[in-house]
């Protein structure tokens, strides 16, 4: 068992005041099985009201209005989590089971190719080349590791709104790419997949009790018979290390921040991720 502390903040400044703000938080970790939420705490300043609820995807969503003018604006989610440390479970479906009808309309949604994940002829043709021969879940890694060989990790040359098929293009981006890529790949493959968000603390010399500067992250969770959890950037299974937050389609189902405001004119984000091991 794991237990971690996240401290995430995020930071607006606005170059004018902002006269109102309307914003959706998805920041707080989920509770499930897993990973029990020990306490999780939400700081928004200013704030005026706020109300809760989960959204389709079963998140837990923050809801916050700012009504008072204001040149800045501040989230902290401060959450302790229990990671299990037991390896998931690996289930051996068939490829035929994946084609069933009931399964097929059961996964619907997360069989659906969107423009922001559709992966392009080239990319499909190596995902078919890597699984040729193995079961679903093998097959599934393989696909991952496949991909991920042909991508580069580099922050700062692809945004929020960049497609798959633009960043295989470039063969670079970063884990919202790369968890892009992969969602879009296995589903063309007949394999139901989700993207994940959340945290993951970084291992390197980090020991219990240090704070280290962890990272919002990205993995997917691909339909092998259950849900396993895949980390494709870091090419690792999902493990107690990675704190998950949210589910959804693709990156717009589940953005940390989402919200619109008036007045402000230019405005700039800043955003601090801090873990912490805890005995």
């Amino acid at each position: 068992m794991t237990r971690l502390h996240v401290v995430h903040r995020t930071t607006f400044a606005y170059a004018h005041p902002v006269r109102v703000s309307y914003n959706e938080l998805r920041m707080r970790p989920a509770a499930m099985l897993g990973q029990r939420v020990l306490e999780s705490t939400l700081t928004v300043a200013p704030e005026t009201w706020r109300s809760e609820y989960r959204d389709y995807w079963g998140t837990r969503v923050d809801a916050v209005e700012v009504l008072t003018p204001h040149e800045s604006l501040t989230f902290v989610a401060d959450s302790r989590v229990e990671r299990d440390a037991a390896p998931q479970r690996v289930h051996g479906t068939e490829w035929a089971s994946l084609a069933a009808p009931a399964l097929t309309d059961r996964m619907s949604e997360m069989l659906m190719i969107s423009p922001t994940t559709s992966p392009p002829p080239d990319l499909v043709e190596l995902a078919r080349d890597a699984a040729a021969g193995l079961g679903v879940h093998d097959g599934a890694v393989a696909v991952c590791g496949a991909l991920r060989g042909e991508m580069e990790y580099v922050p700062g040359v692809t945004g929020v709104h960049t497609r798959a098929a633009e960043a295989w293009e470039a063969r670079k981006g970063v884990c919202q790419d790369i968890v892009h890529l992969t969602v879009g790949t296995l589903r063309a493959l007949g394999i139901p997949a989700r993207y994940v968000s959340g945290y993951l603390h970084p291992l390197a010399g980090a020991g219990t009790g240090e704070v280290a500067v962890g990272q919002s992250h990205a993995w997917v969770e691909f339909w092998s018979g259950d849900w396993y959890g895949y980390d494709p950037t870091n090419r690792i299974d999902v493990g107690p290390h990675h704190v998950l937050v949210a589910r959804g389609r693709e990156y717009r189902d589940v953005p940390p921040v989402r919200g619109v405001f008036s007045g402000g004119g230019r405005s700039t984000q800043h955003v601090e991720v801090l873990m912490t091991l805890e005995e």
